[in-house]
């Protein structure tokens, strides 16, 4: 399936669901190959594993707007790109004989498979047949022992927090956090406690600005948001998807209200504050009545 000859790990996979998927993703794999060729597209030869990175997330945000919208044809497209850039990083890395395809996906099931022992340990006799069903809070903190594990023997940090990519969405990476730390009981005892942490973040807010100092408003802005984020956690509801909806909302809204100014022969930027808002609650109250 690959150029690279290095020894792979024998894979534990479970049995396939689709006889025919491993040859369309070897057939994918070949294409890509094809095209890193010296007979193949000049622009797919001259890109590297930093000048995917913006192309990677694209296609992520992307797939993620077809599940929002929840439009099935799309997110098969979206997911089609998605995997594509997972193929073209591994064909990269295959060239310079790093790892291969083959070795991730290796990787991966592997993972699951030890991350999984409540499942798969009858096999191995990690779990005792008959034993009583995990449940989900047992799962969470059953994942991050085993994370953890895994980091040491790597000789990666322990730090229960190291792991959490810098790279994340600012609100993704406070939600994260605070998952993390709560699997160890630092957290919040339920929610009404972090709306008061709320309130308390407003106050030192409304100081900060009062006293108009800039970089104290930034820290008590961020203080609100990390707040806010972990609200959302304790209420189960994602707040990178929360803040998507609320924009998908607000922009729906201003589009009904240009159309309302249109068909008026008004246009924004010669409409006053005070007609925007009319036409703006005019919005609201017909989605109520809708």
């Amino acid at each position: 399936m690959t150029r690279n000859t290095k020894p792979q790990p024998t894979s534990r996979k479970p049995h396939s669901t689709n006889d025919t998927a491993g040859d369309h993703f070897n057939r994918l794999v070949e294409l890509m190959r094809r095209l890193r060729s010296p007979s193949g597209c000049p622009w797919d030869r001259e890109q590297t594993l930093h000048s995917l990175r913006s192309f990677l997330l694209e296609e992520t945000y992307e797939v993620l707007d077809a599940i929002d919208r929840n439009d099935q044809a799309e997110l098969k497209n979206e997911l089609g790109d998605l995997l594509f850039q997972i193929v073209f990083l591994a064909e990269i890395c295959s060239e310079s004989d790093s790892f291969t395809i083959s070795n991730i996906i290796t990787a991966i099931t592997n993972k699951l498979i030890d991350r999984h022992p409540h499942v798969f340990g009858e096999e191995s006799g990690l779990r005792t047949p008959g034993s009583k069903p995990i449940t989900t809070k047992e799962i969470t903190g059953l994942w991050e022992q085993l994370k953890a594990k895994e980091k040491s023997k790597k000789g990666h940090s322990q730090s229960l927090l190291g792991s959490v990519p810098e790279t994340l969405p600012a609100l993704l990476r406070a939600h994260e956090i605070g998952s993390r730390v709560a699997t160890v009981g630092f957290d919040w005892p339920r929610a009404e406690s972090v709306i008061n942490k709320i309130d308390e973040e407003v106050t030192e807010l409304r100081e900060a600005i009062a006293n108009n100092v800039p970089i104290s408003v930034q820290e008590e802005m961020g203080d609100f948001l990390f707040s806010i984020a972990n609200l959302s956690r304790k209420l189960g509801v994602d707040p990178e998807t929360a803040l998507r909806q609320a924009n998908r909302k607000f922009c729906s809204r201003f589009a009904q209200v240009e159309r309302k100014l249109q068909s008026r022969g008004r246009t924004i930027h010669k409409s006053t504050p005070e007609e925007l808002e009319g036409l703006w609650d005019e919005v609201k109250k017909s989605e109520t009545e809708d």
